[in-house]
């Protein structure tokens, strides 16, 4: 399925009034996963500016241990202090990253914005090296406009 047609479907997700906010975030992280191959991890972060911290929120993927990620470290924690999107082609190349799981490659975050403050932010794993393209970046930042509308 091509992300264009993907847009409507997280847009009736976003609009469905008989799901909770964090039902709506899974089934978004579960319509990523089962269409688009190379997203193999899909997952939502949250920010606690007071204790400058990320706290992992709904996520499709293998479990995984980083449930509370300081500012500044890894590539989500990265984000929280640029609040710009961060593509990293292949993990084993970058230095501030914090390893997942051997077989993550590489990861794609977009921060996510409710009235001009990054409170959080989508972060995708992929197996493959170097999956991720301006059309991903585009895709993730509509996501996040939609889900921007649960706050």
């Amino acid at each position: 399925m091509t992300f264009q047609e993907l847009q409507p479907k997280i847009t009736a997700i976003v609009a469905d009034t008989n799901q909770s906010r964090d039902e709506k975030l899974l089934n978004i992280c579960q319509l990523l996963s089962d269409n688009v191959d190379y997203y193999n991890w899909v997952g939502f972060y949250f920010a606690n500016h007071e204790n400058k911290t990320l706290h992992l929120g709904p996520y499709v993927g293998a479990e995984t241990d980083h449930t509370v990620i300081p500012f500044g470290k890894g590539i989500c924690g990265q984000v929280a202090v640029s609040s710009e999107n961060f593509v990293v082609p292949d993990v084993a190349a970058q230095d501030n990253y914090i390893a997942c799981s051997f077989t993550v490659k590489s990861e794609i975050v977009v921060p996510l914005f409710v009235d001009g403050v990054n409170i959080g932010q989508i972060d995708i794993d992929s197996h493959v090296i170097d999956p991720f393209t301006e059309a991903d970046e585009r895709f993730l930042e509509f996501v996040n406009l939609e889900v921007a509308k649960l706050y």
